[in-house]
């Protein structure tokens, strides 16, 4: 579908909702509302969408490759499939949406919320989710499992209770960091960790009070000052002071 962004404003504001295929490559909508839309398989590469509301729309299938999206909202949206790579997310609202699949490699996702998003087999490799000037990285209660967050920065996220069973995190960066001079910690407080990759991954100072490291690859990682109260370690035995 060629629309112009104007025809696709004119038609929303009409109640027209399905814009699925939709060729907006390079194209510029900021500030503005298209809530419960349906974008899927559409074609939103190198477009600008800052702090635009996507909330309860679907984009699975999209490609979001190059994009600007800072402070745009997809709460609760289908996002499954689609791609983000290189693409700038920062300070974006995406809590409980459905990232199933998705891609994010190199993507930057300073300060965005994903509180319980469900981002299964997600490829997020040297991805960012450090945090930015504004807001914390959120991806407390989300899944997920077996995604492949290999070299991808997590410094002084919030991992509060997440599932990343099966993950692939060899080589990230989730140690304590200082950045815009903030000295917060990677929280993984109660984190489920099974069977998880860390191998060489620096976790210096993180906060795993409760974790569930059963099973995982431990191999060379760095846990220089981390907190692992009561953890579950991976031969099965509980960490004690």
């Amino acid at each position: 579908m060629n629309l112009t962004t104007q025809q696709i404003f004119d038609k929303y504001n009409q109640g027209e909702r399905n814009f699925s295929h939709s060729n907006l490559l390079d194209a510029e909508i900021i500030k503005t509302n298209l809530s419960g839309s349906n974008f899927s398989h559409s074609d939103l590469r190198q477009s600008r969408l800052g702090q635009t509301d996507f909330s309860h729309s679907n984009f699975s299938h999209a490609d979001f490759s190059e994009a600007i999206l800072w402070g745009a909202t997809f709460n609760q949206s289908n996002l499954q499939q689609a791609c983000f790579r290189d693409a700038d997310l920062s300070n974006a609202h995406l809590m409980e949406t459905n990232l199933k699949e998705a891609n994010f490699v190199k993507a930057i996702l300073s300060g965005v919320n994903l509180q319980r998003a469900n981002l299964r087999n997600t490829i997020a490799i040297y991805a960012d989710f450090r945090i930015s000037s504004d807001f914390r990285t959120n991806l407390s209660h989300a899944n997920l499992r077996n995604a492949d967050l290999s070299y991808s920065f997590l410094s002084q996220a919030l991992l509060y209770g997440v599932n990343l069973d099966g993950a692939k995190l060899c080589r990230a960066h989730l140690g304590k960091r200082n950045y815009n001079q903030s000295s917060l910690v990677t929280d993984l407080t109660r984190a489920s960790l099974q069977g998880a990759d860390l191998s060489y991954a620096d976790l210096t100072g993180a906060i795993l009070v409760g974790a569930n490291l059963k099973g995982a690859d431990l191999t060379g990682t760095i846990l220089d000052g981390a907190i692992l109260t009561d953890a579950i370690m991976p031969h099965g035995d509980v960490f004690t002071n």
